[in-house]
């Protein structure tokens, strides 16, 4: 038989596809990501209905554009007190942040480590490309030390935040970090981290050829996905202190911390309390739990 061709993707249905094709740079790596999160959401079964995506600005702000579910694009660095504010009004969703490191841990970096102190039920997908992308390639909180950018034309004299780090220590209750090389171990973590409740980070460490890559030395986007096969290493709960990234050092990616028993969330803690005053006149409509999918592959 002829081999049928067909004119759409297997996941036209988690997208607006009368908006693509989409505006990110040849070689970008956040086409990849949010395939995995596409992936991840089938792998968890979770019904898009039941999703709400929040970004803030900036070039993984722009996700939120092409997904057929309910999303916001806030100001920049707002993404999560907006989603706060969802999850605290609607309990029963999904409420993901999806936006880039310049936009939640540097402009919105206090939003975020208060977020994870009150263990707020939000499952944040953080995408570090090392650098302000969208406006110009400038230094930011996640640049490495040594890097090249805009206004480091002599390299970074700053170290990094080590994401994986702030976020354990802010108190999240799940964290990991892969690369946009590692689409499938990705999917895996975002569909085990659907099911689980509290202050849930994923760092995605993503290549960015047009502002970063090709100040250091990695002018295409193969060039960094090569970096990262090369140096990087998966090593499950390594202690989150030992992640940060140092220029002739080895990148640890994988899972940190997953903390399942006795999670209590901010808003379980919220709706609680007003139950207590109204009584059985309210029902709190809390998310449903998930089955649990496989571990992540090794």
């Amino acid at each position: 038989m002829p081999m049928e061709f067909v004119d759409h993707h297997i996941r036209d249905k988690y997208l607006k596809v009368d908006r693509l094709p989409h505006i990110w740079c040849p070689g970008c790596g956040i086409g990849s990501i949010l395939n995995a999160f596409l992936l991840g959401m089938e792998k968890a079964e979770v019904d898009p209905d039941q999703v709400i995506v929040v970004s803030g600005i900036g070039c993984t702000g722009r996700v939120p554009g092409y997904l057929n579910m309910d999303t916001f694009h806030t100001t920049h660095g707002r993404a999560i007190p907006f989603a706060v504010g969802l999850k605290l009004a609607r309990p029963d969703m999904h409420v993901v942040v999806f936006s880039g490191d310049g936009d939640l841990v540097t402009i919105g970096g206090n939003h975020f480590i208060h977020a994870a102190r009150r263990n707020n039920d939000l499952l944040v997908i953080l995408v570090n490309n090392f650098n302000y992308g969208m406006t110009g390639g400038q230094v930011g909180a996640t640049t490495p030390t040594g890097a090249i950018t805009t206004t480091t034309p002599y390299g970074n004299l700053e170290r990094p935040f080590n994401i994986p780090y702030l976020a354990a220590a802010a108190g999240a209750v799940y964290v990991a970090r892969w690369t946009s090389l590692h689409v499938r171990r990705l999917a895996w973590s975002i569909a085990e981290a659907f099911h689980r409740k509290g202050f849930r980070v994923i760092e995605v460490l993503s290549q960015c050829p047009t502002t970063f890559g090709r100040r250091n030395k990695m002018p295409e986007g193969i060039d960094m996905l090569r970096w990262y096969r090369d140096n990087c290493v998966i090593q499950h709960y390594a202690d989150p202190k030992d992640a940060e990234i140092v220029p002739g050092r080895k990148i640890i990616i994988g899972k940190f911390i997953d903390i399942t028993d006795g999670v209590e969330t901010f808003e379980e803690k919220a709706w609680n309390l007003v139950r207590k005053f109204l009584g059985d006149r309210i029902e709190i409509p809390f998310r449903k739990g998930l089955r649990c999918p496989k571990e992540i592959p090794g």
